[in-house]
């Protein structure tokens, strides 16, 4: 008998046979070169020869150094920071040693840069060269958005707390004040002095509790605002009252577009950080004097963060700043400056800052101190709402 030849299924490989090779792409013809590549590069990069001369600089080191790559390659490393700072020990050991090195949380500081908190990479170019490459990192957005979540927390724990005292503490307040109040015209002299007292302490308690009830979490109402109107305003009330013998600059970006936010809550953050920045100059009780404080603006690409329960997204390009010429403050209490009732101030209730992260909080923005001898500056950074279109 004869076997039956059958055919294999049309498509299916023998047992055994090999796979056919599936076809790739074809490879591009040309690859970038290095320039290209570096340009595209979200991260400052800087070449530097042996003299330290800045021969090469990306795109992306124009905002972090405040200037264009044009200016950046006539200068020399010394021009940006001093000549002890570590950056010249890392180049030198990477050229002796050949290796790649990174410092973490270097301060750059100089006549023309103030960063903090900058991670930085040195690695020669190749074996042979005497160019080394430096990338630089700043994670200041991400560390000023987790201390940002921290702030926002602290304060709900004060609204929480400004809800049980307004219900416990604000109506048999009232009721002490009434009685000391009308005890001051029945009593004798030296008991009106105690029902005075009586009175004055219930009022400033009260005053506490009103202030504290600013921090419960309504929603705001926002439109477009003009930043530096607020600004004007701000400083308009400052020189007519409490910063009249300080001097004012103003370094303002006009082609700002409108921040989005709430005009009445902006002004009182504002006027807020000034007073601070003022009382920092001339003392409490204002017998200082000869100080300057800077208002200024400007638009920095920064970080885009989600809305919670929506699919928008914020941006947060709008950067205002509060500079002043105080002493500064102290490294000890500089991580807990935004937590509820930390004050230095004989009469602060220590509730300024921690209510000014909560609006800034509440605007989707971020904000950030940066304080030394002689120079402290607060950054906020302000949203403009942007839809998934692209249109603000």
């Amino acid at each position: 008998m004869t076997a039956a030849i059958v055919p294999e299924a049309a498509g299916k490989p023998r047992r055994g046979a090999a796979r056919p090779t599936p076809e790739l792409p074809p490879r591009p013809s040309t690859l970038p070169d290095a320039g290209a590549m570096m340009e595209s590069l979200p991260i400052p990069v800087l070449m530097l020869d042996r003299r330290h001369c800045i021969r090469y600089a990306n795109g992306a080191a124009e905002p972090f150094f405040g200037m264009s790559k044009s200016q950046l390659r006539l200068l020399r490393l010394a021009d940006l920071v001093p000549l002890d700072h570590p950056l010249f020990q890392l180049l030198e050991h990477v050229r002796a040693h050949g290796v790649t090195i990174v410092e973490h949380e270097l301060m750059l500081e100089g006549p023309r840069l103030s960063r903090q908190g900058i991670t930085v990479q040195g690695t020669l170019v190749n074996d042979e060269s005497e160019f080394v490459l430096l990338t630089l990192h700043d994670a200041s957005a991400a560390r000023a958005l987790d201390r940002q979540l921290t702030f926002r927390n602290a304060a709900r724990s004060v609204s929480g707390m400004a809800a049980i005292l307004a219900h416990e503490v604000k109506n048999p307040l009232s009721g002490i004040r009434g009685a000391a109040q009308l005890l001051e015209g029945t009593v004798a002299e030296p008991d009106r002095e105690l029902a005075v007292l009586i009175r004055e302490e219930a009022d400033r308690i009260r005053a506490l509790v009103e202030r504290m009830e600013m921090f419960n979490e309504k929603p705001i109402d926002r439109r477009p605002v003009n930043i530096h109107r607020v600004l004007e305003h701000v400083r308009m009330l400052a020189q007519q009252g409490f910063a009249a013998r300080i001097r004012f600059v103003e370094q303002y970006d006009p082609s700002l577009p409108p921040v989005w936010g709430n005009r009445d809550q902006l002004v009182q953050v504002l006027l807020n950080l000034v007073k601070n920045a003022a009382e920092a100059i001339t003392g409490e009780d204002g017998s200082g004097g000869g100080g300057e404080i800077t208002l200024g603006t400007a638009y920095h690409n920064s970080v885009r963060l989600a809305v919670k329960g929506s699919d928008q997204r914020m941006h947060l390009p709008l950067l205002v700043t509060v500079r002043d010429s105080g002493p500064g403050i102290s490294e000890s209490i500089r991580p807990h400056l935004f937590e509820p009732f930390l004050t230095t101030k004989v009469s602060g209730s220590g509730l300024g800052l921690a209510l000014a992260a909560k609006i800034v909080g509440d605007h989707g923005g971020l904000i950030e101190i940066d304080s030394h001898p002689g120079r402290t500056e607060v950054r906020l950074h302000l949203p403009v709402l942007v839809e998934d279109s692209g249109q603000p």
